[in-house]
């Protein structure tokens, strides 16, 4: 699949995934820690102090969407899968294929090369 394709995949799953994250967030059964992180890293993202600044093109980026994967893969791989699979409302196999590592190897694709590998490191 083209990495265009894969990110238009997760624009249409998007409501999807919002409602899983909503429905982990307010979970018993999940980390209170797993939660924390990505509060966390959603503060982040719409703090204005950032380790690299938003307006340098691309880097400004990169930070806050290689933290935000990171919480959100944490926060769906010790939910357990079970838990998962009771929020999310979606086609199970979108959840199979590693969506998160996928999505980010896909937005890989619009940075500029030198960046790339790293980027990529990071979905694996």
């Amino acid at each position: 699949m083209r990495p265009a394709q894969l990110v238009f995949g997760a624009i249409m799953a998007l409501p999807n995934v919002v409602r899983l994250l909503w429905g982990l967030l307010f979970d018993r059964r999940v980390a209170i820690i797993d939660k924390l992180l990505v509060l966390g890293a959603a503060l982040y993202i719409v703090s204005p102090l950032d380790l690299i600044p938003d307006l340098i093109p691309f880097f400004g980026e990169i930070d806050d969407l290689v933290l935000l994967v990171y919480a959100l893969r944490r926060l769906i791989d010790h939910s357990g899968r079970n838990v998962v699979l009771e929020h999310w409302h979606g086609d199970p196999a979108f959840l199979d294929d590693a969506v998160l590592g996928r999505l980010l190897a896909a937005a890989t694709y619009f940075l500029p090369r030198f960046l790339r590998p790293s980027a990529r490191a990071t979905a694996k």
